[in-house]
């Protein structure tokens, strides 16, 4: 678990794998825009939520935890996300201990994760996706103690699955989609999924900060509708 100081959450580095190192100093030193060029309104405007970046490591290696959302959803339907949502009044304040509560609800309401399994180690500068108006505050966390994971409400989630950061790495399974709007952005074909969007584009910052990134062929385009 992450420490708690008077009742509240707050990340921990303490007792992390080395290769998690990397990591951490993404946390610590990237700023807003090295991440996107969508931040939050200058005028507090938008949904104030959070996703959980959460690293384990398994059979091959480190790996990220991903779901895809139910194709019945009026938001984001099919798509692969990080385990996240909006943030409740019962989280607290948004501006410190609110976001990592937030991620570590809904990573269990949605994919039945135990979060006692789950040590916070850093907070990322909080994002802007325009489409849907959330101001979002990605939260990494190490699955120090693994816990089964699965769909919880098939109306919410078609599948949660891991994604070994050797396969996001790998040059063969990265390419560039262009949404109908002209927007350009990086995308992994990765365990019979087309992760893009807001997804791709902060694993795609996170490998390239934290020096995991190989050179790839940018002028790769896969369309949106891809299927294995």
């Amino acid at each position: 678990m992450s420490d708690t100081d008077g009742g509240r959450l707050r990340p921990s580095t303490e007792g992390l794998p080395g290769w998690l190192d990397p990591v951490v100093r993404v946390t610590q030193n990237v700023e807003p825009l090295q991440l996107s060029r969508f931040l939050p309104p200058e005028d507090g405007a938008g949904r104030q939520s959070a996703v959980l970046i959460l690293f384990g490591e398994g059979d091959r290696g480190p790996e990220l935890l991903l779901m895809e959302r139910a194709s019945s959803l009026r938001s984001h339907a099919g798509q692969p996300s990080f385990p996240g949502g909006a943030l409740d009044p019962e989280d607290g304040d948004p501006k410190t201990e609110g976001p990592l509560r937030a991620a570590l609800r809904e990573a269990e309401e949605e994919t039945g994760l135990d979060p006692r399994g789950v040590q916070l180690f850093g907070v990322l500068p909080r994002l802007y996706i325009p489409v849907s108006g959330f101001v979002v505050t990605p939260v990494l966390g190490w699955w120090r103690e693994r816990s089964p994971v699965g769909v919880v409400d098939p109306n919410e989630t078609a599948r949660v699955f891991t994604v070994p950061v050797a396969d996001l790495t790998d040059p063969a399974n990265r390419a560039t989609t262009v949404h109908p709007s002209g927007h350009r952005g990086p995308a992994f074909l990765v365990e019979s999924a087309l992760v893009w969007g807001f997804t791709a584009g902060v694993i795609d910052r996170l490998l390239h900060f934290a020096g995991w990134e190989r050179p790839w062929d940018r002028e790769k385009q896969v369309p949106l509708d891809w299927r294995s």
